[in-house]
């Protein structure tokens, strides 16, 4: 299938990429290679622009956008030692991640695929890129995937929204392991759930092709090996940890191997305000989750209320994992929606309030994060964070 021929063009040509000057962290190569390896690399992030951003593969101008010297979030995690456990530390993330480029262009573009469906505002969660969240602080992803068209390659996906049909899920890993080599001090959480009501199969072909992107060369240098528990910092900079919100269903007997931490979606309750996963029996480790998105009001409730139950559930999850279970991880949603409300509230409505100047969940929730500064608040899953300036160095404390 000419997706599929592409995709292994491209990732032939990944393995030259992998003869990058780490000690310099420089996208330069010398030597014969340099030319192909820089086509590959212009290939490959263009591909990926719709989810990790649009950059000049040439200077690289944009892929550090917002990161300097200045800036006290890029880096962060170089100040934190070696020593401390993920499950110890705070870290902000984005909630639908892949959704920020999406626009009613691009729904309109995409009908041929999709059908018609509700606006783009119910399905947009973000409106900076990877690259940017990347720079900006944010250490977790919630990266939502699903049959591209033509059911040959895996793409990003929010219920039935196509985000970006061509763009593949190797092309936007390829720009994490980019930018972790840029920022080797770094460590990534990447939540990766398939994406239901896409009308595509999750079949044994999907998950076999998933199974093999952990297998590969490349997985065996950027992702954590470690399986059924989370770490510490120091193993994880320079390196992605899987959270698998998925399950290997279809795969055979042999298909063992796995990483990260199985977070399984069949005990992930649908809009659950408290949650426990236990991921790993034998150490006694848990997962406590709050994932309160749709609010059970009536149609007339209006934005005022609906944010207040949705930042009770949020700030009741966050304040017990500032006062109990240490060793546990904890994960907090203050994303969500209620689409069939009069008038609709959206993702955005949740987050920043409307134009009757009610305060969405992004504006109550900092100082309320502020107070608690050196507190442990665990992963915090936001929508539209940057629209809350001082919102994601509050999620970390800095």
């Amino acid at each position: 299938m000419a997706g599929m021929a592409i995709l292994k063009t491209s990732l032939a040509c990944l393995l030259i990429l992998l003869s990058y000057n780490h000690a310099n962290a420089s996208p330069v190569i010398g030597g014969a290679q340099s030319v192909l390896a820089q086509e590959a690399l212009r290939e490959i992030l263009n591909r990926g622009a719709p989810i990790l951003a649009q950059i000049n593969v040439v200077s690289f101008a944009g892929f550090d956008e917002g990161c300097s010297r200045a800036s006290k979030a890029c880096d962060w995690m170089a100040k934190v030692p070696d020593s401390t456990r993920l499950v110890h530390m705070n870290l902000p993330g984005t909630h639908d991640t892949a959704t920020w480029n999406y626009s009613d262009a691009t729904q309109a573009a995409l009908l041929r695929y999709t059908g018609p469906i509700p606006p783009a505002s119910v399905f947009r969660c973000q409106e900076h890129s990877i690259f940017q969240s990347l720079n900006a602080g944010i250490r977790v992803f919630d990266l939502r995937y699903a049959y591209n068209p033509g059911n040959d390659t895996i793409g990003f996906h929010h219920s039935m929204a196509l985000l970006a049909p061509t763009t593949t899920l190797e092309d936007v890993l390829f720009g994490l392991y980019s930018w972790l080599d840029k920022h080797p001090t770094e460590a990534i959480l990447v939540s990766m759930n398939y994406e239901g009501g896409t009308g595509t199969a999750n079949d044994a072909a999907l998950q076999a092709h998933l199974y093999n992107i952990f297998q590969s060369k490349l997985a065996k240098k950027y992702w954590v090996q470690k399986n059924g528990t989370l770490g510490t910092l120091g193993q994880a900079r320079g390196k992605l940890t899987l959270l698998q919100r998925f399950t290997y269903t279809l795969l055979p007997p042999t298909s063992t191997r796995r990483i990260g931490i199985h977070l399984d979606g069949s005990q992930w309750t649908d809009n659950g305000a408290a949650i426990q996963i236990v991921y790993n029996a034998a150490q006694n480790q848990v997962a406590y989750i709050e994932d309160y998105y749709y609010m059970e009001l009536p149609t007339d409730a209006g934005t005022a209320l609906n944010v207040q139950w949705k930042l009770n559930a949020t700030l009741g999850h966050i304040d017990e994992a500032t006062r109990t279970n240490e060793g546990q991880l904890y994960i907090s949603f203050a994303s969500a929606s209620h689409n069939d409300a009069v008038p609709p509230v959206f993702p955005r409505t949740m987050a920043l309030g409307d134009e009757m100047e009610s305060l969405g969940v992004n504006q109550r929730l900092l100082p309320w994060l502020k107070k608690r500064k050196g507190k442990r608040f665990g992963i915090v899953m936001l929508d539209f964070y940057n629209a809350v300036p001082g919102l994601v160095e509050a999620v970390i404390g800095l």
